[in-house]
């Protein structure tokens, strides 16, 4: 019986062990070979050993150009938009009419394509008629260049990265309505405030789904492209300012056919990202509260 049963289990993840194999671990150990080669994505691959991974280290300064945008969009991105993001979960818990349609408007910008949101920021941005622009001069508060200013197009990508907080918060909502609510009840009794309820009871007790969110938004952060890539008009401008990791790894690969270079820059972001990864569960894993949890 127990043979018959092990035997259906591996027959039911065939497909899937299938599929593993041949769209995911054969071509990561194929570019795992090409990053040790000059291979450009036509004619043969000559073996050049750790040269690429020399080159981007010592010899190419685009390398820590993007690298450091990358980051810095991870530092004030990542935690901005778990902040907006539980906020607005936080406000939409609550237990009043019409509730739904609100969580769907805050929810529906996070499922417009990319590039169309993109474009639409371009306009908000536009330095000579963009609605950010005018809002600040309405209030007499300096006005900006946005997305054609080296200092701000950063900020102004973080920004435009809180379009799709809602997908993040419906995650949250999730979290915060599986709170017991007989906890809350015996807060009040014991005197604790609003504040007090939602620092010693709700963020505890959905600190699973933070952590989840921390994790997912640091492994997206790092592989920002498409926001970048449209309004840089595929440059990564200015003065390669937008110029991400992943943005930089795609001109190194489709742009300039360097596809055993990018290859390499491939493999550094995957254990730059595991290195960061790993770092958040150590630092936080033995903080979160898991339901069955003694």
């Amino acid at each position: 019986m127990n043979k018959s049963r092990t035997f259906l289990f591996y027959m039911f993840i065939l497909p899937w062990l299938i599929g593993f194999f041949i769209f995911t671990a054969g071509p990561m150990i194929y570019s795992l070979y090409m990053s040790f080669t000059d291979f450009s994505g036509l004619g043969t691959a000559n073996w050049v050993g750790l040269e690429n991974y020399k080159k981007l280290f010592t010899e190419d300064p685009l390398f820590w150009q993007s690298l450091w945008n990358t980051i810095f969009y991870t530092i004030f991105g990542v935690p901005l938009g778990l902040v907006v993001g539980y906020m607005l979960a936080v406000l939409l818990n609550a237990n009043v009419k019409f509730m739904g349609v609100f969580r769907t408007i805050f929810y529906l910008p996070s499922l417009v394509p990319t590039v169309a949101s993109s474009l639409l920021w371009i306009i908000i941005f536009q330095p000579d008629f963009g609605i950010a622009n005018a809002i600040l001069d309405f209030f007499h508060l300096p006005t900006s260049n946005w997305l054609l200013s080296e200092e701000m197009v950063k900020p102004s990508l973080i920004i435009m990265s809180l379009w799709g907080a809602g997908g993040g918060m419906v995650i949250y909502l999730a979290g915060l309505q599986s709170v017991p609510a007989s906890l809350y009840e015996a807060a009040e009794l014991d005197g604790a405030g609003r504040f007090k309820k939602f620092w010693h009871i709700t963020v505890p007790m959905t600190s699973n789904v933070i952590f989840f969110n921390l994790i997912m938004g640091l492994i997206g952060s790092f592989q920002i492209f498409t926001q970048a890539y449209v309004v840089s008009s595929g440059n990564g401008g200015p003065n390669y300012k937008s110029l991400f990791y992943v943005f930089y790894l795609y001109q190194d690969a489709f742009k300039f056919f360097k596809m055993g270079y990018a290859s390499a820059l491939a493999w550094i972001l995957f254990i730059i990202i595991l290195i960061f990864t790993l770092i958040q569960f150590k630092v936080f894993g033995r903080k979160v509260y898991y339901e069955y949890d003694e």
